[in-house]
């Protein structure tokens, strides 16, 4: 049962890896507007209703941290997701 399971593990594994191909080439074979429409306006556009609500002072800086901060495509299992906030640290 255990092998059939670790194949079964296998065989998600790799049609989510051969979905995320198949997605990135769609990606790059649709329309400007297409490509933005899936990819960036959804993120951004809840960027930019949380930013008027919170209405803060730098309202650029805020809504580039606010995108980084929730990027879907963000891989943060690897280092913890903070090199940003580091960098930023490092600069001041």
């Amino acid at each position: 049962m255990t092998t059939k399971n670790n194949q079964s593990i296998e065989e998600r594994a790799a049609a989510q890896s051969a979905m995320a191909v198949q997605n990135k080439i769609n990606l790059q074979a649709l329309p400007v507007r297409s490509y933005l429409d899936q990819t960036v306006v959804p993120l951004l556009l809840q960027g930019m209703a949380v930013l008027v609500k919170e209405r803060p002072d730098n309202p650029v800086e805020y809504l580039a941290a606010y995108l980084l901060q929730n990027n879907p495509q963000r891989d943060s299992s690897a280092d913890g997701g903070n090199e940003e906030e580091e960098e930023e640290q490092e600069e001041e």
